[in-house]
């Protein structure tokens, strides 16, 4: 993974998890936050961290702001500084402004004013777990579109022990491995003699229905 520089604005419980698995991944992270205690709490998670107002301008401008890759805005509650921070970014030249949005109309005004991605954490969240009460072995997914997705699922028991070829996937549920999850090693493009054992797990491209049914097989 090449490593690119990200800022994350606004250090409350969302923009540490997003710093923190930015920063475990060996990227370089900087994190911006009004409240010192907040700035304090986050150096352990952070490549280096300072207190700044983000709705200044001259602030932004002082952490070289635009010569970050991506920056992240995950202000809380105060709709009004989200909003100002993400004009400011993209007045700057910053290239890729992702944005926390409190709700819908939130969201709208984000996506007016700029910001390049909008994130829903409370709604993704229902989402995802909705999904995983449906599909209880799905681990994880990656939508991409209203029709597909990417799903991590773990292997139903009754396909241990059977090669790829054997359980057929992609003629008999319509779906197509791209990867296998065995003990924390993947293995791209597994071969159709590959063996599955009990507890691997099998990332998956294929409509949202396919891939439910697939993963309620027990």
């Amino acid at each position: 993974m090449a490593t690119r520089q990200y800022a994350v604005i606004g250090l409350g419980r969302f923009g540490i998890s997003v710093a923190r698995r930015l920063h475990e991944a060996g990227q370089q992270v900087l994190g911006i936050d009004i409240n010192e205690a907040r700035v304090e709490d986050a150096e352990l998670f952070v490549t280096h961290a300072v207190v700044a107002d983000s709705t200044e301008e001259d602030a932004l401008k002082s952490v070289g702001i635009r010569n970050f890759d991506r920056v992240i805005v995950a202000i809380g509650n105060d709709m009004q500084s989200s909003i100002l921070t993400v004009l400011l970014l993209k007045e700057l030249g910053v290239k890729k402004v992702i944005a926390k949005a409190l709700g819908t109309h939130h969201g709208k005004v984000l996506d007016k004013v700029g910001a390049d991605w909008i994130i829903y954490p409370e709604r993704d969240m229902g989402e995802r777990v909705a999904n995983q009460l449906l599909s209880p072995n799905m681990l994880n997914y990656i939508e991409l579109s209203t029709e597909y997705n990417i799903e991590e699922i773990i292997i139903p028991e009754s396909m241990a022990e059977k090669s790829l070829r054997e359980i057929d996937i992609r003629a008999k549920y319509n779906v197509s491995a791209i990867a296998l999850v065995r003990d924390g090693n993947v293995v791209i493009s597994p071969s159709p003699d590959e063996i599955i054992n009990k507890g691997d797990m099998l990332v998956l491209i294929g409509s949202r229905e396919d891939l439910t049914e697939f993963s309620n097989i027990e």
